[in-house]
């Protein structure tokens, strides 16, 4: 766990970099960091069955980019992005791996919001056997996180 007196090697990353049609990649850490002092929303963009099945961030908003079965793209993103993303605010966007909340981040720019995918993810990348949540991802790295 990071500690104040034991920072992540992740906060040197530069956040700020800009990526293509969005704001840039942000640390599981740095993300936690911004939302924790109020200049950005984290928003959970996974399924209503991976946040059920695989844990949550309490006070992460819940706008999911695609759902479950089918992994439809939500016809009702735009709306509630715009709704839980206060103008002038940082959206910091979460969903498993950080794979899914790249296009999430880009459709939230086009919409006018200073959107940011954290790498990793919720769970990180699958390791050697095909299992998640051991090799990066906000769970692992010890963030606020709980399951129902």
């Amino acid at each position: 766990m990071t500690t104040a007196n034991s920072p992540s090697p992740w906060r040197h990353l530069d956040a700020t970099a800009v990526a293509e049609g969005y704001a840039g990649d942000v640390s599981p850490e740095l993300a936690h960091d911004w939302w924790r002092a109020g200049d950005a929303v984290l928003v959970d963009i996974r399924s209503d069955a991976e946040r059920d099945w695989v844990g949550f961030v309490p006070g992460a908003l819940v706008v999911a980019w695609k759902q479950w079965p089918g992994m439809a793209v939500n016809a009702g993103f735009d709306e509630a992005m715009r709704a839980a993303v206060p103008p002038g605010k940082k959206a910091l966007l979460l969903c498993r791996s950080g794979v899914r909340s790249i296009a999430a981040a880009r459709r939230a720019t086009q919409l006018g919001i200073e959107a940011w995918n954290i790498l990793e993810g919720f769970e990180g990348d699958a390791n050697a056997d095909g299992h998640r949540g051991l090799t990066g991802g906000w769970r692992m790295r010890s963030l606020p996180w709980r399951q129902n």
